[in-house]
């Protein structure tokens, strides 16, 4: 299902199969309570099970990189070339301990680079085996790779907390993201959302208190009747 689907399909359900020109609620609304709940439900599912699908993973497809000084993210020379992409990545579903960056490397998928805290990098030079070789890190959203070998595109894949803003990003088919693409969402996770949304804030949204009085005391005994 796309997002719109998604959303028409739980404003169907709260107008009860009858239409209406005098909503309380728009579809962008119910469309940011969607977001928030996957991202609540994928981080729910990842401390329970340690596992995430990849039916929730998005790619940025050909992201382009650029030299930068190696002193904007170190505190001395490291001594090999220090680029970043062009681009910034999106802000990733926040799971326990880790970012939920699911691939980070070569365009075709043959080289996987690893990750890396920015704290490390002044320290790769020193390492006998592997000291020749790329490592990614993210400061501020930009994502750097440290001694790329000639690599002047990567590709970058996770779960992301708003799967709309990979609209910005181009794939091979065009852009990354659009009105009709498939949200990055499990089918077991569609009727939980519905469910939670059903129940709770979109059922405030639509019953709220009435408070003709401005008073508290009132509404507490109206809730109770």
């Amino acid at each position: 299902m796309t997002l719109n689907e998604l959303a028409y399909n739980l404003l169907n359900l709260l107008r009860a199969g009858r239409s209406s020109n005098d909503e309380q609620i728009s579809l962008s609304q119910i469309k940011f309570n969607i977001k928030h709940y996957r991202a609540m439900f994928i981080r729910r599912d990842y401390a329970r099970n340690g596992l995430v699908t990849r039916h929730l993973e998005q790619s940025l497809g050909c992201l382009d990189l650029i030299e930068v000084d190696a002193s904007q993210c170190c505190s001395f020379e490291v001594g090999c070339p220090i680029y970043r992409t062009s681009l910034k990545i999106p802000r990733t579903v926040r799971l326990n301990f880790r970012e939920a960056i699911t691939y980070t490397g070569a365009v075709n998928g043959t080289q996987r680079i690893p990750m890396v805290e920015p704290y490390e990098v002044e320290y790769l030079m020193y390492d006998k085996y592997t000291k020749r070789n790329p490592k990614v890190f993210m400061i501020e959203d930009y994502m750097y790779i440290y001694n790329p070998n000639g690599i002047s595109k990567i590709n970058v894949r996770g779960i992301f907390e708003d799967p709309e803003e990979l609209g910005a990003y181009n794939c091979e088919t065009g852009v990354c993201y659009d009105s009709n693409s498939q949200f990055p969402l499990p089918a077991d996770m569609v009727s939980a959302i519905s469910a939670g949304l059903l129940n709770g804030e979109l059922k405030l949204i639509l019953n709220p208190l009435n408070d003709s009085e401005n008073d508290r005391q009132q509404d507490n005994q109206q809730v109770q009747q």
